[in-house]
């Protein structure tokens, strides 16, 4: 339970009345420190007074004083530093590298705390703390969600960084990339990363006028003009014979290598949502110009953005869902508003403030955040779960909120981190029933 102590001293969970050393001196804490994520001690730069001198330094938290040793913090020049050893259990005396005597506190977890942490652990609902929220301040909880919001765009940015290093660094390719994965809307998101990654800039942005060998290239390199991943489909129409003579000439122009299509996903699709939909419209969206890194992050509006995916597909898609020669009526073969705005909520906002930190520019990230708060809130079932316990979403800005909250607090059961958790789990019995009694009476 040490991850409990750490929970407890930076929240100032102590006690009633003086704190004090193991020998018997006075401690006032002034500031617990920053929390080390990294090597060393777990608290640094805090602040204390001990018998009214101050000490600024850091410090490590232990189960038992002995951990400090099993731990060899003794020799490890790193602790020298440390101004007090706050543990559970005081079963020794504890010592620097230089042999100096680091003053200890014994720390005791009220027991509520602990209770209303492990009911929080044992909830088999989501999300957990579902029973008090109706009871937590409406500002506690818009402003952790403000927070959380921000936090999924910092995220998506070490992950789009790490992406772009994939990219040999390039903006325009890691961009595609990205808006391409989104078009696989999570079935085949990671089928199309990996497309995505063997389409080469340099070839296609040669041919970026002529849309029939974007087709052939894009269609060759998904795996779709290989004979025996289609000959269930047959017979074939004359359009992929063309593709698949074009594809053969420039893969080795260009020494192209085609995916596995195996990796692709059809079962429980709707047609319209097939793989040769999405990669037609994504060939069309490239060969107008309106997939552009530049153009996008640059785009001053939601309704901006919304023009550069609004895509047709070439003559051929109008009437075919596949390479079968079997037509079928025109039919809707456009993005929607909610399409569009799911590209945007997970692509080109991520793209515009990932590039915005990338050049240090405020007024960039600031407007991925109004992009946001300026569309709807996405519909799924983790928001649905949020809504019938009382948390409404105004903006899609809130809602990647929630999902940030579930899948990195809820689901990880990181309670102690969540300031809904820590809202709860901080709060004595008598508070809690208190609260729930005014509420009542309010309703």
């Amino acid at each position: 339970m040490e991850y409990m102590l750490h929970y407890a001293w930076q929240h100032r969970i102590f006690p009633l009345g003086q704190l004090h050393t193991a020998d018997g001196k006075h401690i006032d804490i002034i500031s617990v420190g920053r929390h080390n994520s990294d090597a060393g001690p777990d608290f640094i730069g805090a602040q204390l007074k001990i018998d009214g001198m101050l000490w600024v330094g850091n410090v490590e938290i232990h189960l038992k004083s002995s951990d400090w040793y099993h731990h060899h913090h003794d020799t490890d020049l790193a602790y020298d530093n440390v101004i007090l050893h706050v543990v559970s259990a005081i079963d020794c005396e504890v010592k620097t590298s230089q042999g100096h005597v680091i003053p200890q506190m014994q720390l005791e977890i009220p027991d509520y705390v602990t209770n209303n942490y492990e009911e929080l652990l044992s909830s088999d609902r989501h999300p957990r703390c579902r029973n008090y929220l109706n009871l937590m301040p409406h500002l506690t909880i818009t402003a952790w969600l403000s927070a959380l919001y921000v936090e999924r765009l910092e995220h998506r940015t070490e992950l789009l960084t790490e992406r772009r290093k994939q990219c040999n660094l390039d903006w325009e390719h890691t961009a595609f990339v990205t808006i391409a994965r989104n078009f696989g809307f999570g079935k085949n998101g990671d089928a199309f990363e990996q497309w995505a990654k063997t389409i080469s800039m340099s070839a296609i942005n040669k041919h970026r006028d002529d849309l029939f060998q974007i087709e052939a290239i894009f269609f060759g390199q998904a795996g779709f003009l290989d004979d025996e991943f289609q000959k269930k489909r047959t017979p074939l129409s004359n359009y992929y014979d063309k593709l698949k003579a074009e594809y053969t000439y420039l893969s080795k122009k260009f020494c192209l290598q085609s995916i596995n299509p195996s990796l692709w996903k059809f079962a429980r699709m709707r047609p319209q949502g097939f793989p040769y939909m999405r990669i037609a419209q994504l060939a069309m969206l490239y060969h107008t110009g309106q997939l552009n890194f530049s153009r996008m992050v640059n785009a001053p509006t939601v309704d901006a953005i919304r023009e550069l995916l609004d895509v047709q597909v070439s003559d051929y898609w109008q009437r075919h869902y596949s390479f079968a020669d079997i037509e079928v009526p025109q039919g809707h073969r456009t993005l929607s508003n909610a399409t569009k705005d799911l590209v945007i909520i997970n692509s080109v906002v991520p793209l515009v403030f990932a590039f915005g930190r990338y050049k240090a520019d405020d007024r960039m990230c600031q407007k991925a955040i109004e992009l946001l708060e300026q569309l709807k809130p996405e519909s799924n079932s983790i928001i649905e779960t949020w809504r019938e316990a009382g948390v409404d979403c105004r903006s899609a800005a809130e809602s990647q909120a929630l999902l940030q909250l579930t899948t990195r607090y809820c689901d990880a059961k990181d309670c102690l981190h969540c300031r809904l958790g820590f809202e709860y789990i901080r709060h004595t019995p008598s508070y809690l029933k208190e609260k729930a009694s005014q509420k009542n009476t309010d309703a």
